[in-house]
């Protein structure tokens, strides 16, 4: 072959690679397009969304049912649900701000807005929620968070589980209860406050959680009657390996009716750990003791009444529960006819168990909550 065909097949064949290569570059470009375009396409559409779902887990001694709190969504996702979500009415007001009934996709769901103000109460509490394991029946369920600017001013949304009946205190304000309901209400109360405080140990542990304001109107009462614990802004976090406490940074304290005598006379060891927990359980007693004195195996059903209502003022100081509490030691009233009934005489027994004057003779939450599931299974 002669120089000038050598020349001309590889400059035939260069010619040719280079055109493949050119070819291939505008196809590589175009589909980097059109997949940026069709990614735009599904943010905009919210085509990338998770529909909360009820999942069943169950590991040895743990009872994990789970709902819709926990981790949570993906950030991109959690704004674009709260975005997508309409308020409808308001149907709640808390230390923080409102809580509304709101709308997303084709469902209710509860939004809770905070003012800017408080972002450290509402950064904490979003924190907890997406703490991982934290999913279980008895916990209210987490949807979303994000921050809504409408030009004036800033509000931060919490968005969660919708719960018909509302907080556990507007319940039972409205409705006698039979003793069926007041075993599910007491039970489901002990057990989401249990597994808060489990911790659970391996790469995707959850630390052990103390609540810091147990009351009847951070209780949600469910579709079933059964009750699910929220408000978490206060809460502290143990992590078991390194024994570290994770306090929230806030001035806020718990509701000063509920207090342990404890936090009241200022002996409480702030640096313990299940000092916090034997705190909370002081706080479920007063809860447990409001569900009971409405139900009607008590015989006769007087007026809802809040813990303490007949001994201190409707919105009591710290001196004021101090000097009751844990001076005088005084704790609401069980009345005799209490102790007519088998279930409720027996019910009493754990109240009293678990608000006693002494934080280490107070019941865990994992053995109230064994305590009352027994109790349910034989009634």
């Amino acid at each position: 072959m002669s120089n000038n065909s050598q020349s001309q097949s590889v400059m035939i064949i260069s010619v040719v690679i280079g055109s493949l290569c050119g070819c291939l570059v505008v196809v590589i470009i175009v589909v980097v397009l059109l997949v940026a375009r069709f990614r735009r396409r599904s943010a905009s559409l919210n085509l990338n969304v998770e529909i909360p779902v009820t999942i069943n887990y169950s590991a040895p001694g743990m009872d994990l049912t789970m709902t819709g709190s926990g981790a949570g969504l993906p950030m991109l996702e959690q704004t674009s649900i709260a975005r997508q979500t309409t308020l409808i009415e308001q149907i709640g007001c808390g230390r923080y701000g409102n809580v509304w009934k709101g709308r997303w996709m084709e469902q209710y769901v509860a939004v809770k807005v905070f003012a800017s103000k408080d972002e450290q109460s509402w950064a904490r509490e979003v924190e907890i929620y997406q703490t991982a394991m934290l999913r279980h029946t008895n916990i209210l369920g987490f949807i979303a968070a994000d921050n809504n600017d409408n030009g004036a001013w800033t509000q931060l949304w919490l968005v969660t589980d919708y719960c018909e009946f509302g907080s556990l205190f507007d319940f039972l304000t409205q409705n006698a209860i039979d003793g069926k309901t007041m075993l599910k209400l007491v039970e489901s109360a002990s057990a989401g406050l249990a597994h808060l405080h489990l911790a659970v140990q391996g790469l995707q542990g959850k630390p052990a959680i103390a609540h810091r304001d147990i009351k009847s109107r951070n209780y949600l009462v469910k579709k079933d009657c059964s009750c699910c614990l929220g408000d978490f802004g206060l809460a502290v976090s143990h992590d078991v390996l390194s024994n570290r406490l994770t306090i929230p940074q806030t001035t806020k304290v718990g509701t000063i009716r509920y207090m342990a005598p404890e936090i009241l006379d200022e002996s409480m060891n702030y640096g313990s750990f299940e000092a916090y927990k034997q705190a909370d359980i002081y706080s479920l007693a007063l809860v447990i003791w409001e569900i009971t004195s409405r139900c009607s195996l008590t015989g006769d059903i007087e007026d809802y009444r809040q813990p303490y209502e007949d001994m201190v003022e409707a919105d009591p100081s710290f001196e004021e529960m101090a000097q009751v509490v844990s001076k005088k030691q005084v704790r609401p009233l069980i009345p005799d006819n209490w102790q007519q009934d088998k279930l409720i005489c027996r019910v009493s027994q754990i109240i009293e168990e678990c608000w006693s004057n002494s934080p280490s003779a107070r019941l865990s939450a994992l053995r109230i909550k064994k305590s009352l599931k027994q109790m349910m299974n034989n009634s």
